[in-house]
């Protein structure tokens, strides 16, 4: 997930059994640089993100998803004998606080990180860390350059081009022949999205109305929609995030387009939170891509939702999911490390850490996990449709 702004969304700040509820974290058990990764029988790990400010919902959903699967480890025995001890820290969505929080990390002597959550502050991370050679496995940053800048760098979400393709795979494969778009030119994850779209769309026969952008903060979308209506298109593309493409549908269906509308992983939880984002009879029909879904059958994501609402008292969204699966990733890698008998915070210890990881796989709630040469992880797409009010798993699109 790319930078957004100026978001709202049912508050994340369930209390926990990992760490003290709140926005502002101090280090949980915070230490010296000395301790290299270990203090005694633990191994210390980062996890950074938004946790308070305008992205905070984003930051508390994967931090809550990676303390859930860090408690399980340790109630389960941990890594070589070892707790995980989670060293927590707020970079508040802010690239250059981001960087702070990473030096600060290094500086207690973590041995891996957890994080960042969306994408310019990862980016910054990334970069800092390359020198360290320090593994860092971001749940959600999407953006196509965040595992440029060296191979310690590792992302459990797909990235803003690959959905744009598939959706746009997808619109071929339902028989569309013209679709509309209607995104948030201010946004980095809106625009990729919507650009690999249209470019792959394109190079399948679609004819794509004239795209419509509006700019960050828009609530009133009726210019731009009465421009693609007037285009009959079979369906429109909305990349935005759920707050946005709620108004955006619902202006539409107000001004009589019935069609379909299309979305990327921006869409999740637009129905099923404490808010409801635009009506059932509305949404009916409608189609976006995303690694998680609560609908799903598999035994393991129902387990996870049990879990997790046991843990939060409230259902997982696709952030929090991904939170979970960047833990278990980055713990496999930790796993491997320890197996092979590295001293924790050195530099054979992390390199083992990333080899683990580049050449290992995991069974996440988002699927099934591995790499293949790059930071980009291969693994399935789900397709959610909306039937009844709910959302509906409509195909698996494996990776």
């Amino acid at each position: 997930m790319s930078v957004i702004s100026n978001m709202s969304r049912r508050d994340f700040l369930g209390a926990t059994g990992v760490v003290a509820a709140g926005l502002g974290l101090a280090g949980c058990g915070s230490s010296s640089s000395s301790d290299s990764g270990t203090s005694g029988a633990t191994i210390k790990v980062g996890l950074m993100g938004p946790y308070s400010g305008d992205v905070a919902q984003y930051g508390l959903a994967c931090r809550h998803g990676a303390e859930l699967y860090v408690k399980q480890l340790n109630d389960a025995g941990g890594i070589n004998s070892k707790q995980i001890e989670l060293d927590e820290q707020d970079e508040k969505g802010d690239a250059t606080e981001a960087v702070n929080v990473y030096n600060k990390l290094v500086e207690d002597g973590v041995t891996a990180i957890i994080g960042d959550v969306t994408s310019t502050p990862t980016i910054a991370v990334a970069q800092a860390s390359v020198t360290d050679n320090m593994p860092l496995v971001t749940p959600s940053a999407t953006a196509k350059d965040v595992v440029s800048y060296g191979s310690n760098v590792f992302r459990a979400c797909y990235t803003d081009p690959e959905q744009g393709r598939l959706m746009a795979d997808f619109a071929a494969e339902q028989g569309y022949k013209t679709v509309g778009c209607i995104f948030n030119s201010g946004g980095d994850y809106e625009v990729g999205v919507k650009d690999a779209f249209v470019k792959e769309a394109t190079s399948k026969g679609l004819t794509i109305l004239d795209p419509q952008g509006y700019a960050s903060g828009a609530v009133d979308f009726n210019a731009q929609l009465t421009t693609i209506i007037s285009g009959k298109p079979d369906a429109i593309m909305s990349p935005n995030y759920y707050q946005d493409d709620g108004k955006i549908v619902t202006q539409a269906r107000q001004l009589g387009y019935t069609g379909v509308f299309l979305g990327a992983d921006g869409w999740a939880n637009i129905v099923g939170g404490d808010e409801e984002y635009a009506s059932a009879a509305d949404l009916e029909g409608c189609f976006y891509d995303s690694s998680f879904s609560a609908a799903s059958t598999d035994d393991s994501v129902k387990k996870f939702i049990s879990d997790y609402n046991a843990e939060f008292g409230e259902a997982p969204s696709n952030f929090c999911a991904l939170g979970y699966d960047a833990a278990m990733i980055l713990c496999n890698g930790i796993t491997a490390a320890e197996s092979a008998g590295s001293k924790a915070g050195t530099d054979e210890y992390k390199q083992a850490i990333i080899d683990a990881i580049a050449s290992g796989s995991v069974n996440g709630v988002t699927g099934a996990i591995s790499y293949n040469g790059t930071g980009d992880p291969v693994k399935s797409t789900l397709v959610i449709t909306f039937k009844n009010g709910a959302e509906q798993v409509y195909k698996t699109i494996q990776g």
